[in-house]
């Protein structure tokens, strides 16, 4: 196998058109050295993303153009065509159906692919949840239509950082249907999820994870809400007792102006702004959405489409290179966890024992361990 080959090849979904998906994309990809890396391939449009190449003045950047991920060249920079362009045009800033209706060709190319193994990790640019909405996609956001695409439950929206973890037990719904949402079955499964990926997907033996309080200052011991008390503590205490360093509630105001947060390898939110919040503020330039619980690897940009810096040559692509990196990184710790699972000691079975009667009995052996993986 070549270096090349050895490399994962990473799907970036081009997004919004436009929006600021298309600069990012080729911002990150040009002179950030991600070739040595990964294999990036994009999947959109390699018209729209040459017009975006033209005002961006990016006049060395060559685009291989591909039908499908078979005909890709792993030397080049690859972009494979997603829908006709008969009917694109590339307006900055602009929301339009035609511009919509491109990003889901786009993420639905790309989950194909990803669902075959023929790409190892996606990475997606930012949508408008609004105008990408049809018949076949019906969802709040990626995260929603990823859980439903792979056939899960429920996808954990997982915001990381270098210093900084966020999930969110509600995600996209109105304010006041988040507390019919926190359950304790709706919470232990939340935990289960942070805890498993903390473990599976970033390395962490032992995590520490801090769950915020729905009400101010955790509810004051029923003051001001009992949640916190009749829900949400009695969970926690559960998840103690079987060994899990779970800690809480925590009030969310002094939780992160005191920098709490840094004493704990991931926050549990109660709903989406309470986590996102802080966490933009925080992290905002390397900031990246994970969706932890899926059997594959995806992850994004912490932002928006961005429509009033589109095309201006002003957006950042920070975000999108870290949410590339941390897609390899993750990809690499699932890879080395198979191996090594695969490798584990198992119990052999013991051949040509004899029969066991009273007269003769079979050889006392210790037998083997077969090694636990977290």
């Amino acid at each position: 196998m070549s270096e090349d080959q050895r490399k994962p090849l990473i799907g970036i979904t081009l997004g919004d058109y436009n929006g600021i998906g298309p600069e990012i994309i080729l911002k990150a990809v040009q002179g950030h050295q991600l070739s040595n890396f990964c294999t990036p391939v994009i999947y959109g449009s390699t018209r729209v993303l040459n017009r975006y190449r033209q005002l961006l003045n990016f006049k060395e950047m060559q685009l291989f153009g591909a039908q499908n991920i078979d005909q890709i060249n792993r030397k080049q920079l690859n972009v494979i065509n997603c829908w006709s362009d008969n009917h694109t045009d590339v307006e900055p800033g602009k929301v339009t159906e035609n511009a919509g209706k491109a990003a889901f060709a786009s993420l639905k190319t790309a989950v194909e692919d990803l669902r075959a193994g023929k790409i190892d990790a996606l990475v997606t640019a930012p949508i408008n949840k609004d105008n990408i909405q049809s018949p076949d996609f019906k969802f709040p956001g990626h995260t929603e239509y990823l859980a439903n695409a792979f056939r899960v439950r429920e996808a954990l929206m997982f915001m990381i950082s270098d210093t900084l973890r966020v999930g969110v037990l509600t995600g996209h719904i109105p304010l006041e249907k988040v507390k019919e949402k926190i359950t304790p079955e709706a919470l232990r499964s939340k935990i289960q999820q942070m805890l498993k990926s903390l473990r599976n997907d970033f390395g962490i033996t032992k995590p520490r994870l801090a769950v915020l309080g729905l009400n101010p200052h955790a509810g004051e011991n029923g003051l001001l809400g009992t949640e916190e008390k009749e829900i949400i503590h009695p969970v926690i205490e559960d998840f103690r007792s079987k060994g899990e360093l779970v800690f809480g509630t925590f009030p969310s105001d002094g939780f992160f102006a005191a920098a709490t947060f840094k004493q704990f390898d991931a926050v549990l939110a109660l709903y989406h702004d309470q986590g996102l919040i802080p966490f933009k503020t925080i992290a905002f330039h390397e900031g990246v959405n994970f969706t932890a619980g899926l059997p594959v690897v995806r992850t994004s940009p912490d932002h928006g489409t961005a429509y009033d810096i589109a095309g201006k040559n002003e957006a950042d692509p920070s975000s999108l290179l870290h949410a590339i990196y941390q897609a390899i990184d993750i990809w690499q710790i699932r890879t080395e966890n198979r191996e090594i699972a695969k490798n584990a000691l198992r119990a052999k079975p013991h051949l040509n024992q004899p029969k066991n009667n009273k007269d003769e009995k079979p050889p006392r052996e210790a037998p083997d361990k077969a090694e636990e993986i977290l």
